[in-house]
């Protein structure tokens, strides 16, 4: 047998007959350099993973983590529970009461089926096309409706619904409704204060709202508990100066005259003369806080210290009461005030009779205008005008209670003649209903005045003198002689009690001018006088029909809040005298 040629390893190249190995195209030589540089460039992509890698698990490491809990980790906000607003005696006022937040994915509620999403609709009290026009929305998270209740809560849980969950909050009540809302105010559906002393005391009411860190999968669970971040912290209780009881009474007396006297509307306040605490405060038209829907500006609004009116003849005592002080007059000093009329600067001023010669005792039962501007020619301007800046008139109050109007009173060197004549009897300046009230501490008092609270009071206050204890009880006797049968409050008479005020009567500024038609009718009086315990101020405002004034509106009214507020405080009767005489036609006191 023939033997093969020896076995060789390097290949034959078929086209030239030649091994592979010594292809003339492997021989060819590579520079050496590109061989370095790639190996460099490898070198330092190795190099570059090396340093990403440990940037990342070295220095980044916080960051990192932060990114990771932003897709796995969220935080609950933990609410708190706000303070409860009680009564001077402890009756609740205000009140928190835990609901829900209904809220929904869109995406998933659109795909239940449509009965659902009606009855949905049904539950939530509102139309299934405005329930559909928010679900009809690009975004991945939607309110449907705040606040709420628990019952109805639990029905659309019920309804097994994807997409859809809750969100714990609070709801405030009130359980005293229109009777007390313009002293406690409301809040909004953020539990933020609107009104009242939810808005004045705000910050102390809230609290500080709690946080809870969780782990929750792609679909929203929670999977694990990773503890507080921040505890919660309920808001403060708040003990109001005000009491229940003798606010429904206000608020009843004040509503009464309001629909008696075909009214526009009515306001009353109730001091207490030994510590200035506010105990009832009351406006009519007023409004339910519990249900908003159709609240109206004029429910809104708290005349007793917004609106502010010419004081009128409640100003009249003031006068006195500064020429009584500087030794200029007593009580006994006679002035004449015929023939009803008198003219300064051109200007004539009226009474609404011919008074004839009067002491200024009958001076300020009678109410006469003329007597009163005679009494204030003794005196100097400026000494009238520091005597309405102690009073707090021309100067916002600080009670600590939002809103409160400054009124007018301008500076004594601008006050011409007649402008000051004017001022003595109560025209030309302007104040509220609550500063007509507090001015009147100085009578009430030993003729010091202290200031108001809307917060129970369990310190004495600390007074500023402004008349003496003498000249104090010279007024009172006065305001008494005011409310007799003979004067213009004898409709404010009250059985059992001696009782003491002043009426007003204030043409309101029409187009710039006083109108015919259009007034307010107030009483600011002290109970009882033997040891004066309230001040009682209303007001009536635009009454329709015969009776306008202040003695025919707002004394009545006032006598009516008096009488049960004197009996609701347990207050002892001060007079045998229980007859009540009320002319015929009672005396009217001068615009």
């Amino acid at each position: 047998m023939k033997r093969d040629k020896p076995f060789t390893t390097g290949r034959v190249a078929a086209s030239k007959g030649m091994a592979f190995s010594k292809s003339p195209v492997l021989a060819v030589r590579l520079p050496d350099w590109r061989s370095r540089v790639m190996l460099f460039v490898l070198f330092a992509a190795f190099a570059a993973l090396g340093a990403r890698a440990l940037w990342l698990q070295g220095m980044s490491t916080q960051f990192l983590q932060k990114q990771g809990k932003s897709r796995y980790e969220r935080t609950l906000e933990l609410p708190a529970t706000r303070g409860k607003i009680m009564d001077r005696n402890g009756e609740v006022l205000a009140s928190s009461l835990p609901v829900r937040a209904v809220w929904a994915i869109p995406e998933d509620v659109l795909q239940s089926p449509p009965e659902k999403i009606a009855e949905l609709a049904r539950l939530l009290e509102m139309p299934e096309s405005d329930l559909r026009k928010k679900l009809d929305s690009d975004r991945t998270f939607v309110y449907l409706k705040r606040q709420v209740e628990m019952d109805v809560v639990a029905q659309i849980e019920k309804l097994k619904i994807g997409g859809i969950d809750t969100r714990k909050e609070y709801k405030r009540y009130y359980p005293q409704g229109e009777v007390m809302t313009h002293v406690v105010g409301f809040t909004n559906v953020e539990d933020v204060g609107q009104e009242g002393m939810e808005l004045a005391q705000q910050k102390s009411l809230v609290g500080a709202t709690g946080s809870r860190r969780v782990i929750k999968d792609r679909l929203g669970r929670i999977v694990e508990d990773l503890g507080l971040s921040r505890e919660p912290h309920d808001g403060k209780d708040l003990v109001l100066s005000v009491d229940s009881k003798l606010q429904y009474i206000a608020y009843n007396s004040v509503k009464n005259a309001v629909e008696k006297f075909n009214a526009q509307a009515g306001g009353a306040v109730v001091l207490d003369v030994q510590t200035g605490e506010v105990l009832a405060m009351a406006n009519y038209p007023s409004y339910n806080p519990n249900d908003r829907r159709h609240l109206t500006g004029a429910q809104l609004r708290n005349r007793v210290i917004t609106d502010t009116f010419e004081p009128g003849s409640t100003i009249k005592p003031v006068t006195v009461a500064l020429g009584l002080e500087t030794k200029r007059i007593t009580p006994n000093t006679v002035f004449d005030t015929s023939p009803g009329r008198m003219v300064v600067t051109g200007k004539t001023i009226r009474d609404t009779h011919n008074y004839g010669v009067r002491t200024v005792g009958g001076i300020i039962q009678k109410s006469s205008n003329i007597g009163v501007v005679k009494i204030s020619q003794l005196i100097p301007p400026q000494e009238m005008w520091e005597m309405y800046t102690k009073l707090g008139y021309g100067q916002a109050p600080r009670f600590g209670f939002p809103g409160p109007t400054a009124g007018r009173v301008r500076p004594w060197k601008s006050w011409r003649p007649i402008e000051y004549a004017n001022m003595a009897f109560g025209h030309g300046l302007s104040v509220s209903l609550l500063q007509m009230a507090r001015s009147y501490m100085i009578f009430a008092r030993n003729g010091d005045i202290i200031p108001l609270s809307f917060v129970k009071v369990n310190e004495k206050p600390v007074g500023q003198q402004v008349i003496s204890p003498q000249t104090a009880a010279q007024v009172r006797t006065m305001l008494e002689s005011v409310v007799g049968p003979e004067g213009t409050a004898s409709k404010a008479q009250v059985p059992g009690y001696r009782v003491g005020g002043k009426t007003g009567t204030a043409e309101k500024i029409v187009n710039g001018r006083y109108s015919r038609t259009d007034n307010i009718g107030y009483f600011v009086g002290i109970a009882p006088m033997s040891k004066p315990r309230f001040i009682i101020a209303v007001m009536v405002d635009n009454p329709r029909g015969a009776l306008r004034t202040g003695g025919s509106v707002a004394a009545p009214t006032a006598a009516d809040l008096a009488a049960n507020a004197l009996r609701a405080a347990n207050v002892p009767p001060d007079s045998s005298v229980t007859d009540i005489i009320i002319p015929d036609e009672p005396l009217e006191e001068s615009l």
